[in-house]
């Protein structure tokens, strides 16, 4: 049998005030004639991230939610060459290791997913270099948190430059020369709705022992064969050497017109569909809910999974497949 485990992404909807993501612009940052005045403001705003983020997290464990995407924000600016040589680890250090030694009590998962611009596949090398100066800022602060970093970073390759074998390539060359070691543990592939399908992941994942996160949405929307399942073996696969279950992303459709943007709650037949054809295959799956409305959606894709005779509730956020 296989246990199903939920997450959710960034943000909560049931918390007042507590977003995990402020920001401050450059354009903002500029105006503060006063540099020191600048960095302090931008330290504040990143002290109350982290406070927020371990709201959400007590509010997550209070409602049995184990899983969780942290956001990529929680230090604006921290890679801009405005503030280099800013150390934003000293001040938020005992509020980062506040959060891991609760995630480590709670026995939680978590990881990240940065932004789109970050391309280890990228053509120009300034946008490797920054690329590689985000994912290092990621590294720093789970390392703050004091948790293994292994596979908690979740990345599409990159550009396919409408040339899919070179670009695929450029990632496996960049991957061999220029990513770190350190960081290259950091790193889990996910397939995406519009340049790289499941088999095309696949490809780097296995030549580079890369774990590889399916998404189903994006599978729907982008592929070749729409046969996901002759694959899904080699997907388990990629997993073996990892300290963390198997790892898929969930969402749904918006629409038939908008079909890759992500719908406000997920299909709970459309979910379904995926679970019984990998039923049995994994001991335990971990799967993140992409959808708009956040732990909302998580709430009620679990309302609607209590009312089916094909699963075990096990708490707020797992089941069992039976």
């Amino acid at each position: 049998m296989t246990i199903v485990r939920l997450g959710f992404v960034a943000m909560s909807l049931e918390l007042k005030n507590a977003s995990p993501s402020q920001t401050m612009t450059f354009a903002q940052f500029q105006k503060i004639v006063d540099r020191p005045a600048a960095i302090r403001k931008l330290e504040r705003i990143s002290l109350s991230n982290l406070q927020n983020t371990l709201r959400i997290l007590r509010h997550a464990a209070a409602s049995e939610i184990y899983f969780y995407r942290m956001t990529s924000r929680l230090i604006p600016l921290a890679s801009h060459e405005a503030v280099a040589g800013w150390d934003y680890l000293s001040p938020l250090k005992e509020n980062l290791r506040e959060i891991g030694d609760f995630i480590v009590e709670k026995r939680m998962r978590v990881d990240f997913h940065p932004d789109h611009f970050v391309i280890l596949n990228a053509k120009k090398e300034e946008v490797l270099q920054q690329s590689l100066q985000t994912l290092a800022i990621h590294l720093e602060l789970l390392q703050a948190m004091g948790l293994d970093p292994t596979h908690r970073c979740v990345l599409h390759v990159g550009g396919n430059y409408k040339a899919t074998e070179a670009s695929l390539e450029r990632f496996a060359e960049h991957w061999v020369r220029e990513v770190p070691e350190e960081i290259q543990r950091l790193i889990i592939l996910e397939n995406d709705d519009k340049s790289f399908t499941l088999e095309d992941t696949l490809y780097l994942c296995e030549k580079l022992s890369i774990p590889l996160v399916f998404d189903y949405h994006h599978h729907l929307a982008h592929h070749r064969d729409p046969n996901w399942t002759q694959h899904w073996e080699r997907v388990t696969k990629t997993w073996r050497d990892s300290p963390h279950p198997i790892k898929m992303h969930i969402s749904s459709p918006k629409s038939a017109q908008a079909f890759r943007s992500h719908a406000d709650f997920v299909d709970v037949e459309l979910f379904f569909q995926f679970l019984k054809e990998i039923k049995g295959s994994v001991p335990q799956i971990d799967c993140m809910i992409e959808a708009k409305k956040k732990d909302a959606a998580l709430f009620r894709l679990m309302e609607e999974t209590r009312g089916r005779d094909d699963v075990e509730i096990i708490d707020g956020a797992s089941f069992r497949l039976v």
